[in-house]
Order: C-alpha cells, then sequence, then structure tokens
C-alpha cells in the first residue's frame, strides 16, 4: 500500500463518512497529542499510518480523497501513558472507532491487546509495546444509503397493544431445522419465513433482541475455554457482532431482517448496553475508549484516577456526565433507529445512564434528558432496567413518564405465589392491575410495568419448577455465579425426575405463571423458550453457555411443552379479544373489583385470610370478565359473582371444557379460570 494524500476534512459528521469521491476520518479525544488512521489491505495484514491533520473542538479529523466502502482501518492514538492520573495512551494498540459500522471479525482477548504487560509487580502501571494490531479486528468503511425499504413503515404500535416476546439472535434460530444451515444464529436466519410465522402466531407484538451490537470475549473467559454468549460486553455501539451476519460484508442484511418484521406487523427492539464496555477495568484491553481518552470515556475513582467508578460489576462505568459520550450514545440509538429502523431499546442497567457528575441518579440527568427532547428517539419503545450496582441503584417506578420499566415486583410477587408462600394476594392483586402503588402516584400509566416472570438472567420457566438452588457448575465459576434469590420450588425433587405427580403439579403452577403473566395488566414479556417449557439444567446465569442449554429447541418438545405453546396462543387470543387488559388507565374501584370464593366482594380484613386464592370482575364496555387464580395445592369451591351464569373461557388445568356456563365452580388446584359475561 503506498502513502495516500490527506487533507483537513471535516470534524462532522463523526466516525467515516464516504461522499463519493472519498473518505472523512473524525475521532474525539481530548487529551491526544497525535491521532493515526490506519489503512490495511484487503486481508488485514499491511498497513499504512496517516496523520489526522485537523483538530477542531477536540475532534480529529482529516479526508483521504479516493477511498472507498470496504477499506479496512483502524486507529493509533498517541498520548501520555500515566495510570495514575487516568491516562492510558499506547499507539502500540490498534483501536476500534466508537463510530464503526461494521468490524472484519468477531472479538476475542489477546495478550497484545493489553496497555501493560501483564504478570509483573507494576500490572497496569507498566508499559506493553507489543503491538496488537494482527489480533484486532478492522473496521470496515461502510456506505449506509442506498438500502430499499419497499415502502414498508414502522408498524408504530400503541404501547397498549405491547407483548414482547425476548429472544436471543443466534439461539432462537440455531437448531431450527426450517433455516438453511448457513443462516442459522444470524439476521438472516432470523428473517426466514417460518421463523417469522412462528412469532406471529404466538401473536407477540414485538421481538426484543438481546444485545446485537459488536462484542468480545475476554481473557478471564478465554481461559475458562467458555465465549460471551449474551453479549453484554460491548467494544463499539453501532457495528453488528460479525458473527451475526451471514454476509459479513454488508449491515443490509440487518435492514432485510427488520424490513421482513415490520412487514409481518412485528417491531423490533434492542437491548442495548451503554453502561460499561467490554474493556472492564484497570487490567483489561486496551481496544477502543481507553487508549482514544480513558479520562473522558470512563468514570474514574476520585480519589485514585487509576480505578474505575464501577457501578455496574463489569469493571468500570461509561461517563454520561461527557457531553461528548452522551453525544456518542444518542448518535448510536438514532442510527440504529433512522438508518436501521428498529423501533425501540432496552437499557441495560438503566440507572448508570442518569447518574450525575456526583455519580447520584437523577431522572434528568445526562443521557437520559437528551434521549427525552431528541425527536428521532422520544417517540420509540423506551425500557429501562431500573437499577444498578451502585449506591441507591434501585430506581424502580422513577424514570420519566414515556419510559417502561422491568418491573421486578411483579416478578417477584408471581414467583412467590405460585411456589407456595403466604401473604401475598394483596400483592398479588396489585401486580396483576399495573403496579398503580408503583406507577399512579407518579402520573404514569400501566403499561410501563414491563411485567415478567423470567427474562434471560435467571431461572427458565420449568427450571422455576423444577429446582430449588442454582445449579452453574458448568460456567466454571465454582456454582458462585448467578442469583441465589430464585424464589423456586421444585415440587419435592430437584430437577429431572420420572415422578409423575410432581410432573404434575410443576406443568400446572407454569400454566399458572404464565396465565398470571398473560392476563395481567401493563406489557408482559415473555422469555424465548418458556412457550415450549425449555429448561436451562439449573443453570440460572447461561451467559457463557453457547450450546442447548441455551438454544431454542425446536424439535424436542415435551408432550407439556407442547401444552403450554397451546396454552400461550390461547391467553394472547383472550388477551386480544378482551381488550380491556390493554387499558390505558389504571381502574377504579367501579370497574375492578374482588371477591372471595362465597361470591361476595372482599373486605379489608379479607386480604390476610385468602393468601393464595384471588379473584377479581372486571366490568368491560361490552363484556365482563371474571378471573380466578388458585395456588393452594388443593381444589376450592367458588360462587360466581350476582349469581348469574358465566361462560368458562379458559381454564388451565384441562379439567374443565370451555364454553360451559356456571354460577359456581370448583376450581382445581394450581389453577387459572377465566369467564365472560
Amino acid at each position: 500500500m503506498t502513502q495516500p494524500r490527506i487533507l483537513p476534512g471535516v470534524s462532522y459528521p463523526r466516525g467515516t463518512f464516504y461522499d463519493g469521491k472519498g473518505v472523512n476520518f473524525s475521532l474525539f479525544s481530548a487529551r491526544a497529542a497525535r491521532v493515526q488512521v490506519c489503512l490495511f489491505d484487503k486481508n488485514g495484514r499491511n498497513e499504512v499510518r496517516v496523520d489526522l491533520p485537523a483538530c477542531t473542538d477536540e475532534i480529529f479529523h482529516g479526508y483521504i480523497p479516493g477511498l472507498k466502502p470496504g477499506q479496512l482501518y483502524g486507529y493509533r492514538v498517541h498520548g501520555p501513558y500515566a495510570p495514575e492520573k487516568g491516562h492510558r495512551f499506547n499507539p502500540h494498540k490498534l483501536l476500534l472507532d466508537p463510530y464503526a459500522k461494521l468490524l472484519t471479525g468477531a472479538l476475542t482477548a489477546h495478550p497484545s491487546m493489553l496497555g501493560y504487560k501483564a504478570g509483573t509487580k507494576k500490572a497496569d502501571l507498566s508499559f506493553n509495546a507489543a503491538d496488537s494490531a494482527p489480533f484486532v479486528p478492522k473496521c470496515v468503511v461502510v456506505d449506509t444509503n442506498g438500502f430499499d425499504w419497499k415502502k414498508i413503515a414502522k408498524p408504530r404500535l400503541s404501547w397498549d397493544s405491547q407483548v414482547i416476546y425476548e429472544a436471543h439472535l443466534k439461539g432462537f434460530t440455531a437448531r431450527n431445522p426450517d433455516v438453511d444451515k448457513a443462516l442459522r444464529g444470524t439476521f438472516a436466519g432470523m428473517a426466514a419465513p417460518k421463523v417469522v410465522a412462528y412469532l406471529k402466531s404466538l401473536q407477540i407484538s414485538s421481538v426484543e433482541l438481546l444485545p446485537v451490537a459488536a462484542f468480545m470475549t475476554n481473557g478471564v473467559l478465554q481461559e475458562r475455554k467458555l465465549t460471551n454468549y449474551w453479549g453484554y460486553d460491548p467494544v463499539t455501539f453501532m457495528a453488528p457482532h460479525a458473527p451475526y451476519l451471514a454476509n459479513p460484508a454488508s449491515v443490509n442484511e440487518i435492514k432485510e431482517m427488520v424490513r421482513v418484521f415490520h412487514e409481518a406487523g412485528i417491531e423490533v427492539i434492542l437491548d442495548v448496553v451503554y453502561n460499561h464496555t467490554g474493556e472492564g477495568n484497570q487490567l483489561g484491553e486496551t481496544i477502543c475508549y481507553r487508549g482514544i481518552d480513558n479520562a473522558s470515556y470512563y468514570r474514574l475513582d476520585k480519589d485514585n484516577a487509576r480505578y474505575y467508578e464501577d457501578t455496574t460489576g463489569c469493571g468500570g462505568a461509561l461517563n454520561f456526565a461527557h457531553p461528548r459520550v452522551i453525544q456518542l450514545a444518542t448518535d448510536a440509538l438514532r442510527y440504529w433507529a433512522e438508518n436501521i429502523q428498529v423501533d425501540g431499546f432496552r437499557f441495560d442497567l438503566a440507572t448508570t445512564l442518569g447518574r450525575d457528575e456526583n455519580t447520584k441518579y437523577a431522572q434528568n440527568a445526562g443521557l437520559l434528558a437528551a434521549i427525552h427532547q431528541d425527536p428521532s428517539l422520544k417517540h420509540l419503545k423506551l425500557i429501562a432496567e431500573p437499577w444498578d450496582l451502585g449506591e441507591e441503584g434501585y430506581q424502580l417506578g422513577s424514570f420519566r413518564p414515556g419510559w417502561a420499566e422491568w418491573n421486578d415486583k411483579f416478578r417477584n410477587t408471581v414467583r412467590r405465589l405460585w411456589k407456595g408462600d403466604h401473604g401475598v394476594a394483596g400483592d398479588f392483586a396489585y401486580r396483576l392491575t399495573g403496579s398503580a402503588d408503583v406507577y399512579q402516584t407518579s402520573g404514569r400509566k400501566p403499561w410501563e410495568s414491563v411485567n415478567f416472570i423470567t427474562a434471560h438472567d435467571g431461572f427458565t420457566l420449568w427450571d422455576l419448577v423444577s429446582y430449588n438452588r442454582k445449579h452453574n457448575d458448568l460456567n466454571r465459576e465454582h456454582n458462585k455465579d448467578g442469583s441465589d434469590y430464585n424464589l423456586s420450588w421444585n415440587g419435592g425433587v430437584e430437577g429431572p425426575t420420572k415422578n409423575a405427580a410432581v410432573l404434575r403439579g410443576r406443568e400446572l403452577r407454569a400454566r399458572g405463571m404464565m396465565a398470571s403473566l398473560l392476563l395481567s395488566f401493563g406489557t408482559p414479556m415473555i422469555e424465548s423458550g418458556d412457550e415450549v417449557l425449555h429448561s436451562g439444567a439449573g443453570n440460572n446465569n447461561r451467559y457463557v453457555q453457547d450450546n442447548a442449554l441455551s438454544w431454542f429447541e425446536w424439535k424436542k418438545t415435551t408432550p407439556a411443552g407442547r401444552r403450554m405453546l397451546d396454552l400461550v396462543r390461547r391467553l394472547m387470543t383472550i388477551r386480544r379479544t378482551y381488550s380491556v387488559m390493554d387499558s390505558p388507565d389504571f381502574f377504579d374501584a367501579d370497574i375492578c373489583a374482588w371477591y372471595r370464593p362465597d361470591g361476595m366482594k372482599m373486605e379489608s380484613s379479607d386480604w390476610a385470610e385468602y393468601v393464595r386464592a384471588i379473584s377479581c370482575l372486571l366490568k368491560c364496555k361490552n363484556n365482563n370478565l371474571f378471573f380466578i387464580f388458585n395456588a393452594f395445592s388443593e381444589p376450592i369451591k367458588w360462587a360466581l359473582p350476582n349469581a348469574q351464569p358465566w361462560r368458562l373461557i379458559l381454564e388451565t388445568t384441562g379439567a374443565l371444557q370451555s364454553g360451559e356456563c356456571l354460577t359456581e365452580t370448583e376450581v382445581p388446584a394450581w389453577c387459572v379460570m377465566v369467564f365472560v359475561q
């Protein structure tokens, strides 16, 4: 490769921009002394380094005529190496562009990526001059324009109609026999006709994909011969994870998947990780932000800048008190929303995103305020995981109106009820009707409660009823990882069993929990695989299990799993038919009333007595609905209200046939019943 001519170019837009005649490069660094763009041949081996000739407002930039899309590149950034002062510049490390739209391959850790010499007494205070370029994926110049959307627009579904399906892009299609082997585990595989048809058959409104932006497998996992499966260690926020592309040279594959989903009326929500990066703590790799401007991108310890403030448990937190870091995150969100046309985002450990200069959470801090005022973002589906590991990190109910939140109170209450805990009926009533105690006082709506029983992190639904404790030995952390607070009950036997009574009890409790979820007011979220009772073999932290413990099983579904799938579809039909469950407002006493088994309305004193069985009547415009939830191990006689016949439309145990008209009934053990009048 020959040394190219370079012109000053412009500082905006950030990243690379192809104008038809050449490529502009733009990189922020407040403390760098010199920035080199490194151009590579198509094999990523031969390198030519070119100094960016201009710097405007801490943005280094330059324009190289004649370069085209497909050009491989990276950066080397020169500056002080003084970890004790927060500076970790090392020009021997090839750095990824934070604004890269495409990478050449997956990123796995290598000793050369460390900015220091591992194993020395000085640790990260030492300096490592090994060149990391041979082991770092290269960024690819991309022309993001020109995709044909075929006039297919975003569905723009209302929040009131949302039922979210959380899925892993690879795991969902890795074993699907109806997807070409070459496409399994990719965006193209996710868009396969029979995959989309299956999702439509569930009647869900949105698919929420676990992280799809480029992420890395760090050195610790490599030593354990494991890989990062979930993807919660991002290295760039706009480039897709390269192994998820069947065509590694084109980001249009993602757009094609989104277009197919939109044509089917399904929205796409991305799980995004902006609270930390895959670079980890001071002993992690130098692959991007750390080498570009460590003190700007990360929150550093105020007493010793060598170390990082860690509110995530992942080594360090991004610094959203800095305007350029906020700009990076909002630019990334806009890219996915405008160029890729996704419909929303779920923000991992979102409390960190709202921490101000003093690390306190504030509803209008930094990134959260920027998103709220951004015309391209504020009308998207925005979902917060409303906690992190820092001080006062639990912020359920504290995000501003317009944001939905993962509601762990719903999760915990439903689990407790169906495992047999006493004294949760009153709390269950709140959770079932949208958690008014959490949201109504702050002027928010029921749909802002994302109701879930399971998610990627934790037991599957079947494991909730099959295990009393976690079994995470395959993660090679001596079973110390993952939560010990599972609120699960195995029914008397730990794990797999042939005991028919235990298996039947497990199935009924799982069906009761699924019915509680899909009949709840708010926004239900189903974890992929729960609808067929997938088991993770008791592993409640499968973040490194890129195998059958995590993958969706398409062909080996058990009879109980097939019955659950049928139940989910029936529940979704009820939810869609009787749209009262999509009410935009909380119910008052004239619309929602609670009843005892004798058919009389509940009094205040009754809530302590009827601890594991509860019923409610909803007065709707066209039809009244009556729900009974019996989490006891024994049947209960129940008089239906108003002494008038009610038509049974759902009974989760199969003991009674739908369509019967009744004035009273015996509610089977571990059963949910729904009547219409």
